[in-house]
């Protein structure tokens, strides 16, 4: 029975989520406040954990942090509500390993909890030879792992570096915003190579506390180090023969950095404790949303290794800048969603495709997945609806601005004074481009005289073109 904490200070959520997972076959235990959640993290182990973004003594990215240190095996799911999309897309470089957006509804963190979990089996090798079983017939299915090639430009020639790429043994680096696909492009990579019928390790060394990521890459022997009360095998050794994904690698410690260096080059790894090497054939592909030249510069990320692991980069261009493959993705993710969701939507209404070739996608092909997922949740239709997309997509301007407004409150940068000036200086512009800057009629429309008008002109610095 897998083991969830819930944290939210909302205390009817976590009933409800108590109540609901509870039936569902979960062991369940809820938190109000990360002080609420932090002895309860010390006292059991979880296999996830629901967390709120905004809790009243701290922030997501804080709490993935102390949820790291404490239980570094255990999957993160945030829950936020959609203004708090980008920055919640953000943590996921931290660690987390999804986000679902308020409000809740059952299927959609049914889902994303069974993926979560799901996501901590261990890849196995298939069999071989007589060992192998014979296929048994069914319809196809869709994987949610399955790598899918956009009709842009930019996504035909990844697929060309993949092809180019997969048949070596050259370490390759995957440069791409969060949420681009880089452990698909990873997993497709794999699955062309020699490598195919052997283990693929992914690791997210964003994930990983400083003072296990040693411990995790290469394992440890029992007794070195407080708490190391039997043998672990590294991610190195479990890869052997196979290939290990390093997402996010720039968050590496220059110690690590060194000995991965080491092994890279050598072929060899040594179990912290341990006093005796190990051989280990592994093909290394390396991933990050950040540029590691400018951290080569800064002296925080070693040169040599980032030649070592940059024997071949693969660049993912962020959504919005290929918008001819948001309908063959949005179409997939459909597939898929009825698929999961067991429902039959046969498409988008013309409104509905438009507003998502439209939309900005901060989160790319997660958050355009995480969408349509709901949104066919939502769908009592043959077509997704437009009322079934998030406010923030199907009106994205003046969402931004409600967004950005709380973002600056809860950031310090603003109060309720500096929201209530901010507000009027945007109703002044508004109207005065209604009224082609008809000072006159603008005065009139917002029931105030030329001369206050005047006053608020000068002091929020509007000119008039």
């Amino acid at each position: 029975m897998s083991k969830i904490l819930v944290i939210d200070d909302d205390l009817d959520l976590c009933l409800l989520l108590d109540k609901f997972l509870s039936k569902k076959g979960y062991n369940v235990d809820t938190a109000l406040k990360a002080k609420d959640a932090i002895p309860k993290l010390k006292k059991k182990t979880y296999d996830l954990v629901l967390c709120d973004y905004r809790l009243p003594d701290a922030t997501g990215t804080e709490m993935i942090e102390r949820i790291r240190l404490l239980q570094a095996e255990a999957s993160i799911i945030m829950i936020t509500g959609y203004s708090d999309v980008r920055t919640a897309v953000s943590t996921l470089r931290q660690g987390a390993f999804d986000y679902v957006t308020k409000p809740l509804y059952p299927d959609e963190i049914l889902l994303t909890i069974q993926e979560a979990l799901e996501s901590k089996v261990p890849a196995k090798p298939e069999k071989t030879g007589k060992d192998k079983a014979p296929p048994k017939p069914s319809a196809p299915k869709l994987k949610s792992s399955d790598f899918i090639v956009g009709q842009s430009q930019a996504s035909q020639g990844v697929k060309k570096h993949i092809e180019l790429i997969a048949p070596t043994d050259m370490s390759a680096l995957v440069i791409g915003e969060t949420g681009t696909g880089k452990e698909y492009v990873a997993r497709a990579i794999h699955q062309m190579s020699k490598r195919t019928k052997e283990v693929f390790v992914a690791i997210d060394c964003g994930a990983l506390p400083k003072e296990l990521a040693g411990s995790e890459l290469f394992g440890h022997v029992k007794g070195a180090f407080t708490g190391a009360l039997k043998d672990k095998i590294g991610s190195f050794e479990s890869a052997h023969q196979g290939t290990l994904f390093l997402d996010e690698i720039g968050n590496l410690s220059y110690e690590n950095q060194i000995k991965l260096l080491r092994v890279l080059q050598e072929r060899k790894i040594k179990r912290l404790g341990d006093t005796q090497e190990k051989s280990i054939d592994v093909r290394l592909i390396a991933a990050t949303n950040e540029e590691l030249w400018k951290a080569v510069k800064a002296g925080t990320f070693r040169e040599d290794l980032y030649y070592r692991i940059n024997e071949f980069k693969i660049e993912l261009k962020p959504l919005r800048e290929r918008p001819a493959d948001i309908p063959v993705f949005a179409d997939y993710f459909l597939q898929l969603a009825n698929q999961q969701l067991e429902k039959t939507v046969e498409g988008f209404e013309p409104i509905v495709a438009e507003k998502l070739n439209n939309y900005y996608w901060h989160g790319n092909l997660r958050e355009l997945k995480n969408v349509i997922k709901r949104s066919v949740l939502l769908t009592n239709d043959k077509q997704v609806q437009l009322d079934s997309l998030p406010r923030e997509i199907v009106d994205p301007e003046h969402f931004r601005q409600d967004s950005d407004l709380i973002e600056s409150i809860f950031q310090g940068d603003m109060d309720l004074k500096n929201v209530a000036e901010r507000a009027e200086r945007m109703a002044i512009i508004q109207v005065l481009e209604k009224t082609g800057n008809n000072k006159s009629k603008t005065a009139e429309i917002l029931k105030i005289d030329r001369k206050t008008l005047y006053n608020k002109l000068k002091a929020y610095n509007i000119k008039l073109s």
